[in-house]
């Protein structure tokens, strides 16, 4: 995977991504951290094309994300919040047939298959057909993440997907986020679970007040260079 950042500034009251620059080549999961309010979703959002930049430019693989070619783009991505999102009158089966059938226009016994195949990768066949609301938030949660690989995606966001869990079902979740790896898929995550980020990504993205304060392999969160990470760190830790 490729990203490239060029002079990213978004605003909404205030200026929330200030001036960005990034260059990051052939990595497969890239982590984006930092506190709260420091536009770590905010820059995820304007990676996947959720919203856009007033000034500057996105480039991911070979597609410069703006309004003219998101409609394209967000075909080939998947988007993971950190609410589910799942239909809640939809059991957790017709919530990715749903997309199968409607969005990809797969005939019904091929999007049976496909479904009843993720439900089982992400140990929730015994779940399958109960209704959101009837399952815990780590299976919702790890039903979002097998709808969104329903269409197999060239590469998948995932924005703080353990937030709003206990530490129980947070397991669960990032058990589910590691599977992706072994799938080959590329991924851009926003997490505030440092150490899942220093086993899983394989680049660090470090943001505070808008800006990005360092990046790079995610070996070098052993041993920060900048005040501001290793502050970071330590309140985490």
């Amino acid at each position: 995977m490729r990203i490239e950042l060029q002079q990213v500034t978004k605003k909404y009251d205030i200026r929330v991504l200030k001036n960005l620059n990034l260059l990051i080549k052939d990595k497969k999961a890239v982590g984006i951290m930092g506190a709260s309010g420091c536009g770590k979703s905010t820059l995820l959002r304007q990676l996947a094309g959720i919203e856009f930049p007033e000034e500057g430019t996105i480039k991911v693989n070979d597609t410069v994300v703006n309004r003219e070619t998101v409609q394209a783009y967000q075909r080939e991505i998947g988007v993971v919040f950190q609410k589910h999102n799942l239909f809640p009158h939809l059991t957790l089966r017709k919530n990715i047939l749903l997309i199968l059938e409607k969005i990809k226009r797969v005939s019904p016994d091929a999007a049976e298959l496909k479904a009843s195949g993720l439900l089982d990768q992400f140990h929730l066949t015994e779940q399958a057909d109960k209704l959101p609301r009837h399952v815990s938030g780590g299976q919702a949660q790890r039903a979002s993440i097998a709808r969104a690989l329903c269409t197999e995606p060239d590469l998948l966001f995932l924005d703080e997907p353990t937030a709003a869990l206990d530490p129980i079902l947070t397991g669960e979740v990032l058990e589910a986020i590691t599977e992706l790896k072994h799938l080959g898929k590329d991924c851009i995550f926003v997490t505030h679970e440092i150490g899942f980020l220093k086993k899983f990504a394989d680049y660090f993205v470090f943001m505070d007040q808008g800006e990005i304060v360092e990046h790079g392999p995610a070996g070098l969160l052993e041993s920060p260079e900048t005040k501001k990470l290793a502050a970071f760190l330590r309140r985490e830790e």
